[in-house]
C-alpha cells in the first residue's frame, strides 16, 4: 500500500534520481534488525518446495535479484528480508568509474520496460570488498547465495580485458558465494565482442586459473563462475556457447542481459541502450531453451528478463532455468513481487503435480 501511494511521487522523478532514493531507503531499513525482521515478516516467507541446492549452494526460492539494481552492495539484508533466494551485486570494475553521461535511465511505463545505457557506474571493487567485509562481521548477515558480477572498465581494452576480471575477482573472492563474468552489457563499447569465440575461451580459462589459486589462497572452494550473455545472439553463436560450457571453464550461464531491439513497443522512444523487462520475455526465454538443448542440467542456467509474475517465472523454469531473476518488474510493482511471485509459482507447481521447483526445470524442451 505504501508504495501504490509513493509510486507516482517516484515516478514524477529522474529515473536515476528515484533510484538512488529507493537504494538509500532499503539501505537504512536493512541496516535496523527490527525493521529487517518486520520486513521479513510481510514478506519473507519460504515454502520448502521452492528450496534447492546449486554449485553446493543452498537456495531457499529460485527468485534473485539481478545485478544492475545493487551496484555497489548496499542493499544485500533488505533484499533478503523482502524475501529474494540470492542477490547478484554489480557491476564490478576493478577501478571506480562514473559511467556514461546523465540521463541514461528511461521508463516505458506502458511497455513495463526500461531503457538503460549506464555504463558500469560502480565504486570500484576495493571499496565494495570493504563494505562486503563489513557485512561479514555483522550479526545476522542474511543466509542466502550472494553473486558478484563483474566487468571491465571501459578504457581497458579487449586484449586487457582478463586482467580486469582477474583485478575485481581478486579483491571479491573472499565475499562470494558465486562470480559472474559480464561480458554482455551493450553500454560498454566493444564489450559484446567477448562473447566471440576469439576472445571467450581463452577469457574463462583465465578466470579460471586466478580462481584456483584464490580458492589455495584462502582455504576454500573454487566460486562458481557464470557467464552472462546477450539475447542478440545467433544461434551458432548459443551453440558455441553451450560447447564452450559443457567444458570446464563455464559453471553457469545467466540468459540473458538487455537486448539492442526494439521491436514491439507501444512506447515512441529513440534512447540508446539496453531495453529491459516485458517486451524481453519472449526473446530471453528462447535463449534459454536453446541452451538447455545443448547444455540440459549439468550446466544450470539462471533465466533473468521480463518476468513480472509467477506465470512469467514457471515459464523460464519449464524452458530449462534452474533460477530466475529480476529487476525491471520491482520498479513497477514494488517490494511486494518476491512475495507475490513465489506464491503464484507455488500454485502453478501444485496445479500441476511437481513435488518441487527442480522438478519443474526443462520439462518443455524435449
Amino acid at each position: 500500500m505504501l508504495y501504490k501511494f509513493l509510486k507516482p511521487a517516484a515516478f514524477h522523478l529522474d529515473s536515476e534520481q528515484a533510484h538512488n532514493l529507493a537504494i538509500s531507503g532499503l539501505e537504512r531499513s536493512g541496516q535496523c534488525r527490527a525493521s529487517r525482521a518486520v520486513i521479513a515478516s510481510l514478506y519473507g516467507l519460504e515454502d520448502p518446495s521452492l528450496a534447492q541446492t546449486l554449485w553446493g549452494l543452498s537456495f531457499p526460492n529460485p527468485l534473485g535479484m539481478a545485478a544492475g539494481f545493487d551496484k555497489n552492495a548496499r542493499v544485500i539484508p533488505a533484499l533478503a528480508a523482502l524475501g529474494f533466494g540470492f542477490v547478484e551485486i554489480g557491476t564490478v570494475t576493478p577501478r571506480p568509474q562514473p559511467g556514461n553521461p546523465r540521463p541514461r535511465i528511461f521508463r516505458l511505463p506502458d511497455d513495463q520496460a526500461i531503457i538503460n545505457r549506464m555504463g558500469f557506474p560502480n565504486e570500484g571493487a576495493d571499496a565494495v570488498a570493504v563494505r562486503l567485509a563489513r557485512l561479514d562481521k555483522r550479526p545476522g548477515k542474511p543466509a542466502i547465495p550472494l553473486g558478484i558480477n563483474l566487468g571491465k572498465n571501459k578504457d581497458t581494452s579487449l586484449e586487457d580485458a582478463a586482467q580486469d576480471y582477474i583485478a575485481a575477482f581478486e579483491k571479491l573472492f573472499p565475499y562470494g558465494d558465486y562470480c559472474v563474468i559480464n561480458v554482455s552489457s551493450p553500454n560498454t563499447p566493444g564489450l559484446r565482442l567477448l562473447q566471440g569465440a576469439d576472445y571467450l575461451g581463452a577469457l574463462m580459462a583465465q578466470v579460471q586459473v586466478a580462481n584456483q589459486r584464490l580458492a589455495a589462497q584462502y582455504r576454500r572452494q573454487p566460486l562458481p563462475c557464470l557467464l552472462k550473455i546477450a539475447p542478440d545472439l545467433a544461434a551458432e553463436d548459443l551453440e558455441a556457447i553451450g560447447a564452450l560450457a559443457l567444458g570446464a571453464s563455464i559453471d553457469g550461464l545467466i540468459a540473458t542481459n538487455t537486448t539492442l531491439g526494439r521491436d514491439g513497443l507501444v512506447c515512441a522512444v529513440n534512447e540508446a541502450g539496453g531495453l529491459s523487462g516485458a517486451p524481453l520475455r519472449t526473446r530471453s526465454t528462447e535463449v534459454i531453451r536453446t541452451l538447455y538443448r545443448i547444455v540440459g542440467k549439468q550446466v544450470p542456467i539462471v533465466g533473468v528478463g521480463g518476468i513480472g509474475n509467477g506465470q512469467d517465472a514457471y515459464d523460464k523454469l519449464r524452458a530449462g532455468a534452474s533460477l530466475v531473476q529480476v529487476y525491471t518488474a520491482f520498479i513497477y510493482q514494488g517490494p511486494v513481487i518476491a512475495r507475490d511471485i513465489k506464491a503464484q509459482l507455488l500454485q502453478l507447481l501444485r496445479r500441476d503435480g511437481f513435488e518441487n521447483v527442480a522438478a519443474a526445470v526443462g520439462v518443455d524442451v524435449y
